[in-house]
């Protein structure tokens, strides 16, 4: 099934980037008929579209070659994928792990202070964390850390120091987000019937708590997690500019405003195909965590 997914969107983008009028070639304005002929020839584009289809799939599934960008000099997509993607990567990683690990606690914390304050200052964090942009938030972090703290670089890539901006930054809505899907799924199993019987037995609050509550309530969030750590590290095109950083967002946004369909469908596969995996890697996780699952 995961073939035939990507067979799927590698086609519907094939045919999606051929059905916008032009190609690469025609936006250079200064190009000449005959160097543009040469380069269209070149590149296949003077071939018959199925001709085309057909050579792109081929090369895309039997070698995994997505091409040469139209726009980038002599830059293969794939180069340009196992260049850009670790940055892009790391960020998220970073930016998933502390929303993970915060918007859980965050999470359990409201729902173990139902209604009381502890609960009512968590709710207001994550409506915050939810309601606030990504990038409003990056320039805010920027002016308090970086201008007037100076603790922190305003942007680039290179250290750890560099990361944590544009992480926190990435993060926060998932964070939010997290902790309010938390707290609701662990209001919702404190009525389940186990629960009862586990106070039944003469449990402890604190073993109620870990061993039954949690552990049922943290599987919605990680079937929210799965998809969402696909998309967060294949990088943020806004995020990415603000602070900086040489990841694969920036490239998948210009290649559509310049029509460089190679990139566009290269990355566009490659996204599609690292999310089918994490997806399938969430579900195997689920399985460990669940016994009704392996059982089913």
């Amino acid at each position: 099934m995961a073939v035939v997914t990507l067979y799927l969107v590698a086609t519907a983008t094939f045919i999606l980037m051929h059905a916008v009028p032009g190609n690469p070639l025609q936006q250079e304005k200064a190009m000449s008929a005959v160097i543009r002929q040469n380069l269209e020839e070149k590149y296949g584009l003077n071939k018959p579209l199925l001709q085309q289809y057909t050579t792109y799939m081929s090369n895309m599934f039997l070698k995994a070659d997505f091409g040469i960008s139209f726009k980038q000099v002599n830059r293969p997509v794939n180069k340009i994928i196992a260049e850009h993607f670790m940055p892009s990567a790391t960020l998220g990683v970073m930016a998933l792990f502390g929303a993970l690990v915060f918007g859980v606690i965050l999470g359990v914390f409201a729902a173990l202070n139902r209604n009381g304050i502890p609960d009512m200052f968590a709710m207001v964090l994550a409506v915050l964390g939810v309601s606030i942009p990504s990038f409003c938030l990056a320039y805010f972090l920027q002016h308090i850390f970086a201008l007037q703290l100076g603790i922190l670089p305003v942007g680039g890539w290179g250290g750890f120091a560099e990361t944590l901006l544009p992480a926190m930054s990435l993060g926060m809505i998932v964070m939010a987000s997290m902790a309010r899907l938390m707290r609701s799924s662990m209001l919702e199993v404190v009525q389940q019937d186990y629960m009862k019987t586990a106070k039944a037995k003469g449990l402890s609050r604190l073993q109620i708590i870990l061993k039954h509550q949690i552990r049922n309530a943290v599987l919605p969030v990680m079937i929210y997690f799965g998809p969402l750590f696909a998309t967060i590290t294949t990088g943020s095109f806004v995020i990415e500019s603000i602070f900086g950083i040489p990841g694969l967002g920036q490239f998948f946004v210009n290649a559509v405003n310049e029509l460089d369909y190679t990139v566009i469908m290269g990355l566009t596969v490659f996204y599609s195909g690292f999310t089918i995996l994490i997806i399938l890697v969430n579900d195997l996780l689920l399985a460990v965590v669940d016994p009704r699952i392996r059982l089913a």
